[in-house]
């Protein structure tokens, strides 16, 4: 897809009027999803948009879900509000934006050296983390569902190489999340931007460098046009929950079966979306490299070591917080993350690091 079909849709919208009560026709309830996204961004715009079919699909029918693009009703870091307040029923995002509304429900998307996109699924369902997500985001009259995740996310668009931790500093660099605070610990200038903002910063030299999501997103935004340097691993987000957030009124007011039905398209989204982004993320990697002049490259090692001293840092912070709540979910991370961490170890780091010995044969 062209880079100029996703940078139309970032100015803000049309202002909208709250809404009382879903709007209803026919027996059927019209919902609107707001999204953080321009219309069908490979990946999360994408998704967004398999969401809002779904959930129609599920219903019967009897939701019928439409789909506003950032800018087209609110702007993308509008939609928390927008639900919240009850502008529209629900939205399509992921928890690194709201960090501004509490540094807990940063935790609920990615964690700086934290779970893989199986684990951040396995947390909130059987680990306790669904529980805490729902009591975060009802303080805000929010619903909140996990349907998605990118998978490991990449460390980002760099104009000129990094060969210790001291290159890093004074760097205007795009992260969002527990990610900018890993990255202002190293003593980077993190900034939050729209991927489109994004690569009209690099172009310009208003950034340095910048990480998004990953090469099949990244590729369809033209970042290896204005930056060559492409740096893994992602350390900053090991992956990325996509959330869907329902106005809890509204949701409170469905039927059993409609509840159902908004979580199931939500539940049964999140390996198919993570799935697609594995690989097509691939497919994307190869073609910037042979075609587009890409040179992948890893941190040294001082500048892994350097980040997950500041990422620890970060969580130390989240732990002595003021907030109740943030300390709760953050000793669940913690312990989620230490015990399944430590099997992966023998199981899925253990295979996958025997595969990579053989590949190829």
């Amino acid at each position: 897809m062209e880079r100029r079909t996703f940078l139309k849709a970032g100015a803000a919208g049309l202002a909208a009027g709250a809404l009382a009560t879903p709007a209803i026709a026919e027996g059927k309830m019209q919902w609107k999803m707001v999204t953080a996204w321009p219309k069908n961004l490979p990946g999360p715009g994408v998704a967004a948009q398999m969401l809002a079919d779904r959930i129609t699909a599920l219903s019967g029918g009897r939701i019928e879900v439409k789909l506003f693009a950032a800018g087209e009703l609110v702007p993308g870091r509008g939609v928390f509000d927008a639900v919240s307040e009850g502008t529209a029923e629900l939205y399509h995002a992921v928890p690194a934006y709201w960090g501004s509304k509490s540094k807990g429900i940063l935790l609920f998307g990615s964690q700086p050296f934290g779970l893989r996109a199986d684990e951040q699924f396995g947390w909130l369902y059987h680990g306790g983390g669904q529980a805490l997500y729902d009591e975060m985001y009802g303080r805000f009259k929010i619903k909140p569902f996990l349907c998605g995740n990118s998978g490991p996310q990449w460390g980002g668009w760099f104009r000129n190489e990094i060969n210790s931790p001291d290159d890093l500093k004074g760097l205007k660099f795009r992260t969002t999340g527990l990610a900018s605070e890993m990255a202002s610990k190293l003593g980077m200038a993190a900034e939050a931007m729209s991927g489109p903002a994004m690569f009209q910063a690099l172009q310009t030299g208003a950034l340095d460098a910048g990480e998004f999501i990953g090469p099949w997103t990244d590729s369809a935004l033209g970042f290896f046009q204005v930056a060559k340097n492409y740096y893994w691993p992602g350390v900053g987000e090991p992956s990325s929950a996509e959330e869907c957030g329902v106005n809890a009124d509204v949701y409170a007011g469905l039927p059993d079966d409609l509840k159902q039905a908004v979580s199931l398209a939500c539940e049964s989204l999140y390996n198919p979306v993570w799935t697609e982004y594995t690989t097509k993320h691939a497919a994307a990697l190869k073609n910037m490299v042979e075609k587009e002049g890409v040179q992948v490259k890893m941190f040294p090692e001082s500048v892994i070591k350097a980040m997950g001293k500041a990422a620890g840092e970060v969580i130390d912070e989240l732990r002595q917080d003021d907030d109740e709540l943030v300390k709760r979910i953050t000793e669940s991370f913690v312990a989620y993350r230490d015990s399944v961490g430590g099997y992966m170890t023998f199981a899925d780091n253990g295979q996958m690091n025997a595969r990579a010995s053989i590949m190829g044969y």
